[in-house]
């Protein structure tokens, strides 16, 4: 049995950093600190971060965390690191500067860069070395646009004088005061510069984007020596790094192939454990890297729903029908069991399957009768909707070794009408689990697993608690003419010319 001791795990996300102290073995959450910062739009398309804010709301919400735990320093065992996935920082080696702002995921500002690329026919390889489309949601074409624009800055990168990272690795950077320059396998491969078959960084890739490897960290397994930091009052190791959605499918113990997680927050990140093999996807699923322990890479497809909770937002701030988003699954209860309005909420375009960047939002089936129970109940229907589409598209691509339990976490699945409609929808068992926080538990079981004070994978996965399990209880005629309805209305909203 692991010893007792005590894991923090530090959550940088898009809009706020997290932090939470976990006891071991049993991962149960003791104390948690919170902060947000500021996001930057300085043009159409363009989402920046200030590294430093990145830097110091960690800090913060790592000291905070371990004193509401009314613990030392001296006793926290080891830090796990998840991360927002794809945001790009290029620093100097010498300073630690960075040398502008960090691009956001969410940024689209290569977007002629990367149809450019497409264009000129390299989809196919990017895709078969690294699992990924051509797109400015990943970091390569982000850090050759940084070298661009920011005078000088290329010749200083071929001498080896900056340093690329996504944000854990930036972060790392900091802790360690300069002395560890390292990332993990699952944000090396959301870089388009990764082979995720070879699991190292492709010279071809490098070239094709302009990125020199110089300029790129060591990658390590999920759960490692990250070396430490003496930052937070005493020597504390680094022990284990996942992006986000990565780390939210090891907090799920979806270790075996065929698993799936789904996270509902602003959109929705689907994985699927696709095991030892990676599946290249017909349905423009991305093949990526789900965890790397001790050397051994377990794959994944994932998929993703631009619009979730966003969706109950725009009926907060949009349309003013709710005061808060917790009235949602009661409005929508109210609603006429007979009637059936659609939402397509493609507000920025549809993702997976579709995959249609010009496809705007649509409402059908409106009546004169329809209302705001109605319109809540629509909203929260299209994230079922949009699940069914994805893991449709997973199962076609993984065949028969897909699971039918689909498990969940997110701030949406406090929903209980919403997490039955889903249930009813897919007509397969949906999982909540208690510890709803999954990405930073994910994180903290990483970190344990190496400072060897939490469970191997298979007794972890053994000990997820159940939170209650949402079964099927529509008849399968009426799920069968809702999810018809539904498909002719996204033909109907996508743009054309679109598949």
């Amino acid at each position: 049995m692991p010893a007792e001791g005590h894991i923090l795990a530090l959550d940088q996300g898009t809009t706020s950093t997290r932090a939470i102290v976990f006891r071991t073995p049993d991962l149960a959450p003791v104390a948690s600190a919170q902060q947000e910062f500021a996001q930057y739009y300085p043009h159409s398309g363009w989402v920046e971060h200030e590294a430093e804010d990145l830097w110091e709301t960690s800090l913060a919400v790592m000291r905070e965390a371990i004193g509401k735990a009314g613990l030392t320093p001296a006793q926290i065992a080891g830090i796990g690191i998840a991360n927002q996935r794809e945001t790009t920082l290029v620093w100097d080696r010498c300073t630690g500067r960075p040398i502008h702002r960090a691009i956001v995921w969410q940024d689209r500002r290569t977007a002629a860069t990367c149809a450019a690329l497409r264009e000129a026919g390299h989809a196919a390889a990017v895709a078969a070395t690294t699992g990924l489309l051509i797109d400015p949601y990943f970091s390569a074409t982000k850090i050759a646009w940084m070298l661009d624009a920011v005078p000088g800055a290329r010749a200083v990168a071929e001498r080896g004088e900056l340093a690329f990272g996504t944000v854990d690795a930036f972060l790392l950077w900091r802790l360690t005061e300069g002395r560890v320059h390292a990332t993990d396998a699952t944000n090396a491969a959301r870089t388009m510069l990764f082979d995720i078959r070879a699991g190292a960084w492709d010279a071809a890739m490098c070239d094709l984007f302009r990125v020199p490897m110089g300029m790129l960290p060591e990658v390590r397994d999920c759960a490692a020596e990250f070396g430490a930091t003496t930052l937070l009052g005493a020597a504390i190791p680094v022990l284990g790094i996942a992006g986000d959605q990565q780390a939210a499918t090891v907090g799920q113990a979806c270790f075996e192939p065929g698993m799936v997680k789904s996270t509902y927050g602003t959109g929705c990140f689907a994985l699927l454990n696709t095991g030892e093999a990676p599946v290249a996807s017909s349905h423009r699923l991305l093949t990526t890297i789900a965890y790397q322990l001790r050397g051994q890479r377990t794959y994944a497809l994932e998929g993703a729903i631009f619009v979730a909770g966003a969706a109950v937002q725009w009926l907060r701030d949009g349309l003013g029908i709710i005061k808060d988003a917790a009235e949602s699954g009661a409005l929508a209860a109210q609603s006429d069991p007979a009637g059936r309005l659609y939402l397509v909420p493609a507000f920025v375009g549809l993702g997976v399957p579709h995959w249609d960047a010009e496809a705007r939002g649509t409402i059908h089936g409106l009546t004169r009768a329809s209302g705001r129970a109605d319109f809540a109940r629509a909203a929260l229907e299209s994230v079922g909707y949009q699940t069914r589409d994805l893991v449709e598209a997973m199962q076609a691509d993984m065949g028969a070794g897909a699971r039918a339990v689909l498990r969940v976490d997110g701030g949406m699945v406090a929903s209980d009408w919403t997490m039955q409609f889903l249930a009813d929808v897919l007509g397969a068992p949906v999982d909540r689990p208690i510890i709803r926080e999954t990405t930073a538990l994910g994180a903290a079981y990483l970190a344990g697993l190496q400072a060897e004070l939490c469970p191997e994978p298979a007794e972890f996965a053994a000990r997820w608690q159940l939170d209650r399990r949402f079964s099927p209880a529509m008849a399968e005629a009426e799920r069968e003419a809702a999810y018809r309805g539904w498909r002719r209305a996204v033909q109907r909203t996508l743009s054309e010319g679109a598949t």
